[in-house]
This record gives C-alpha cells, sequence and structure tokens, in this order.
C-alpha cells in the first residue's frame, strides 16, 4: 500500500509540474481555468490533490457498483493514476446502476407482462417441444424466455444495398403499422430516404414508431423528428439526456436494430440508418455488413422487445399491434429460430451467456466475425476449450477499425488464442461490422452484439439464431467469401511492432472491462 501511495506521489509532482510549466506558457487559458498568474503554484497543487480525493472517492463507488471484478479494478487503477481524465469518464460512463430500468422491468413493465406472458403461452402452440438433450437452440431459448418457434423462414441480406433495398421494399408494403428501431439515425441521403418513405406511410394512415439511441444518432438534428411527427408518426430517443438526472447516462445504450411490418416481418443485422453502411464514409469503406430478413412466428417474438423499449422510453405501448401467432398451417417455412433480446436490467448476463453457449455447443466449427474483440476472461477460455476439444474455431475481425483502442485491445488475445489453435483473422477489404457465428452445419446466430464488454453487460442488444442446414450453408459461403479477403495473424504480429506500439497494447487491454 505505501508503495502505491509513493507511486501516485511521484506521478502528482510530475502531474503539477507540468500544469505548472503549461500555466506559464499559456496565460490566457491558465487565466480561463482560474490559475491566477501570482498563485499558479497554491492553486495547481489544490487542482492535483482535489483530483486525487475526488478520484478516491469514486473508486470506492467503483468497487461497491462495477458489474464485473475486473470493470471494478480497471476503474481504481484509471481513478487513483489519472483522475484529471478518468474523473469525467467516470461521470459519463462509470454509472452501472440503472435502477429505474431495471426496477421497471423487473417488476413487470406493469402494462408489457401480461402481454408477453400471454403472448409466450400462444407461441408454445408453434414452439418445438423440449428436446429432453443438451440442444443449443433449446439453452438459448430458456436463457431469453422465449420459446423456440418452428415455420419460420430467413433471407440472408449481404451488405448494404440489398439490406436497405429489402426494408425499403417492406416499409412500402406496410398497410397497418410499422415499429423502426436503430442504434444509429442520421439525416444524410439514405436517412432522408428513409424519412421520406416513413412521411409517406404516416400520412396513408399507416401508424409509424421510430426509435433511436441518444448517444448513437447524438448528431440527429430536431427537424428530422419534427417532420415525421408532422405526418403523423411518433419519434423517440431511447432515453431522454436532457436534465440533470439523465444528462451523464451515456454508459447504457440501446443498440438494438429491429424493423417489424404489420406483425408479419422483421429485420435484425448489424446496419443502422447512415451513409457509410452503404460504403460512403470517407476511410472505413467498403462497409461488409449482414443482416437478416425473417417471416413466421419468430416475427412476434422480434416485436416483443420494441414494445419493451417503447413503453421504457413513452410510458405507453403502441396499440393495435397484430400479436396473432402464424399457425403451423400457414407457417412460410420450416426454420428453427429463437429471438434472444439481452440488456443490463436481465437478471443474469444473457449476451455474454448466449456466446457462452454457442461456443460450448460446438462439435465441430465455431466461425464468428465481430468489429470489436474485447472478450472478457470467460469466453477467452471457453474458446481455448473449443479450440482443444478439435473444434475449427475462427475470429474474423477487422484490420481498419473506427476505435483505435479496440485495434489495440484485440492484438493483446493473439498469443493466447494462437496457443490453443484458435485462429484470428484480419479483413482487409475495408470495415467488417457484422455480427455473426456459425456452429457446426446447422445453427446460425445474427444480430446487433459485438463481442465485448459493452455488449455482454452494458448494451440493450437483440440476435436471432436459426437452425437450419440450408440457411446455414449460404451464411457458411459467405463467410468463406470473407475469409478469402482476409488474412490469418498470431503473435509474431504483435512482436514486430515497436515497445510503444506494445505498450499501448497492454494498457488497452487492462482497460478492456470498460471499454
Amino acid at each position: 500500500m505505501f508503495a502505491r501511495i509513493t507511486m501516485f506521489a511521484r506521478i502528482n509532482r510530475h502531474l503539477a509540474t507540468r500544469l505548472h510549466s503549461l500555466a506559464q506558457r499559456y496565460p490566457r487559458i491558465a487565466r480561463y481555468l482560474g490559475f491566477a498568474r501570482q498563485r499558479r503554484g497554491p492553486l495547481v497543487t489544490l487542482f492535483v490533490i482535489t483530483a486525487h480525493v475526488v478520484g478516491f472517492s469514486h473508486s470506492m463507488s467503483a468497487i461497491k457498483d462495477t458489474r464485473t471484478p475486473q470493470g471494478a479494478i480497471a476503474w481504481v487503477i484509471s481513478l487513483n493514476t489519472f483522475p484529471y481524465v478518468a474523473v469525467p469518464a467516470y461521470w459519463i460512463f462509470g454509472h452501472d446502476d440503472f435502477d429505474s430500468y431495471i426496477s421497471a422491468r423487473s417488476a413487470g413493465i406493469d402494462e408489457v407482462r401480461p402481454l408477453a406472458e400471454t403472448l409466450i403461452a400462444e407461441i408454445k402452440e408453434v414452439a418445438l417441444p423440449p428436446s429432453g438433450s443438451n440442444d443449443l437452440m433449446q439453452t438459448l431459448g430458456n436463457l431469453s424466455s422465449l420459446p423456440v418457434t418452428t415455420g419460420n423462414h430467413a433471407d440472408l441480406l449481404i451488405d448494404g444495398e440489398e439490406t436497405f433495398r429489402a426494408i425499403f421494399e417492406a416499409i412500402d408494403s406496410a398497410e397497418k403499422y410499422i415499429l423502426l428501431q436503430s442504434y444509429i439515425i442520421r439525416a444524410d441521403t439514405l436517412g432522408t430516404r428513409l424519412k421520406q418513405r416513413l412521411i409517406e406511410k404516416a400520412e396513408a394512415g399507416v401508424k409509424v414508431y421510430v426509435l433511436y439511441d441518444d448517444y448513437g444518432s447524438f448528431d440527429l438534428d430536431e427537424a428530422f423528428a419534427a417532420d415525421l411527427e408532422a405526418a403523423g408518426a411518433r419519434v423517440n430517443s431511447f432515453m431522454n439526456l436532457e436534465g440533470k438526472a439523465n444528462r451523464f447516462q451515456l454508459n447504457f445504450r440501446n443498440h438494438r436494430k429491429i424493423a417489424v411490418i404489420d406483425g408479419k416481418t422483421a429485420f435484425i443485422g448489424g446496419h443502422n440508418f447512415g451513409d457509410e453502411y452503404l460504403g460512403e464514409h470517407e476511410v472505413l469503406t467498403p462497409w461488409r455488413d449482414s443482416h437478416m430478413r425473417l417471416t413466421g412466428p419468430v416475427v412476434t417474438c422480434v416485436q416483443l422487445p420494441f414494445v419493451e423499449d417503447w413503453r421504457w422510453a413513452t410510458g405507453e405501448i403502441p396499440p393495435d399491434l397484430d400479436w396473432d401467432i402464424v399457425s403451423p398451417d400457414d407457417a412460410p417455412g420450416e426454420m428453427h429460430a429463437v429471438c434472444i433480446p439481452s440488456g443490463p436490467a436481465d437478471p443474469v448476463e444473457t449476451c455474454a451467456m448466449f456466446y457462452q453457449a454457442a461456443i460450448h455447443a460446438a462439435k465441430e466449427r465455431i466461425w464468428i466475425t465481430t468489429p470489436y474483440f474485447v472478450p472478457d476472461n470467460a469466453i477467452v477460455q471457453a474458446l481455448q476449450l473449443a479450440s482443444i476439444r478439435g473444434v475449427d474455431v475462427k475470429i474474423l475481425i477487422p484490420q481498419l477499425n473506427d476505435s483505435q483502442l479496440v485495434h489495440y485491445s484485440s492484438f493483446s488475445y493473439l498469443e493466447e488464442m494462437e496457443t490453443t489453435g484458435v485462429e484470428v483473422w484480419r479483413f482487409n477489404d475495408g470495415f467488417l461490422h457484422q455480427k455473426v457465428m456459425l456452429i457446426d452445419d446447422d445453427v446460425t446466430a445474427i444480430g446487433s452484439s459485438n463481442l465485448d464488454n459493452r455488449s455482454f453487460r452494458l448494451n440493450f442488444e437483440v440476435n436471432v439464431a436459426i437452425k437450419d442446414t440450408g440457411f446455414a450453408s449460404e451464411v457458411e459461403a459467405m463467410l468463406t467469401r470473407d475469409f478469402k479477403n482476409s488474412h490469418q495473424t498470431g503473435a509474431e504480429v504483435l512482436e514486430r511492432k515497436s515497445e510503444f506500439f506494445k505498450l499501448k497494447v497492454r494498457v488497452a487491454r487492462l482497460l478492456a472491462p470498460i471499454q
């Protein structure tokens, strides 16, 4: 303990000296920040002491409130070592207590729970009976509390042009209502195309509900929502960030991408609504992503998390939605499907367990594609154990990334993966954003979640798993093409880097639990 105090004191003296030097060099900025030149020494000292006292105080809060020991350790180290940066970051990103949402959801979301219970009872009529074996789909159904249904059909949608064409065609065909939820909605060319279609449908009498995340859609101008509302559509953010109670609650984000048309067709995947998803980003291009179109009983299951989120954001349940379950005689296909919504309000870490269940269930192969590869120890060990069992384990991540911290973190896992034969590949042809899993030759999962702590414990996500050999073969062909546009990477890549690069990798790994 004494050694740590001595270390922090040395760092404090160094930073105080630097602040003193900067105050002399930039007197106007110093005066603006309250550092009067004639009193800069005492004020700098007071600032340093205050910062560390506040950092220490918040570190006690982090120990008590952070959901994982790894996250608590990361916050404690940063808050006590670099409080000048870490304290403001903790104010914004460190709050893991989402009590209001948890209370509303665990108490029943009073209006939604009866609906959900009735719905689940009806879905069981077209649900698969429990297999009695350790079946992955049944495990995922138990995890999500939503039944595994049969009679479904899924279409694989590859990249933006195909995905948005399918979504826009479905919107154009809507007769009763449109439920649209996205982490990012931009008022750019693609967003304008979306808005115009929604306005046309709203003016034609179709009920339109749009839900977006405040953080992801931070640059969405007020005119976008105003134009939709003027046409009769309903537009809401998931969490209002205005007011003292909410302005620092940026850590819990609704990362779900859901579209439901008339209760008959649903879309799930990695695409948000922005021009970059059409490959028009100035740096991250081409943009590689995947989505899927769903029909059948699973659509009703996908509709449920949207309604829960809308109820949370507005206090209302959209009226007159279609909750009739497709009968087996009218089912559009034969695929087995289960919807797995997840979020920080769940009684267990649903998203992390979703990945663990898939990895542990794999007998011959598990291929995972993710833009953000920052797994926790449980996932790392599950991947290693699968490879030791003889499973073909491949992880596909981007070479080009939109997060430097995630990019550095990913290098820190190469040696661990390589030791047990887990293959890590980097995608060469643009930015890889898809979130896809292929398990053996019959199960595929596509959705919004990444292989990182944020998706595991902080974001609201939704995935759908499909059991069907035909659909799995389509996904296999898609991923095989992706691997051909990639290169395998290992620990030797990091060894060739500079010592400074390796230091950044180590620091990024320490911060992995709070990324």
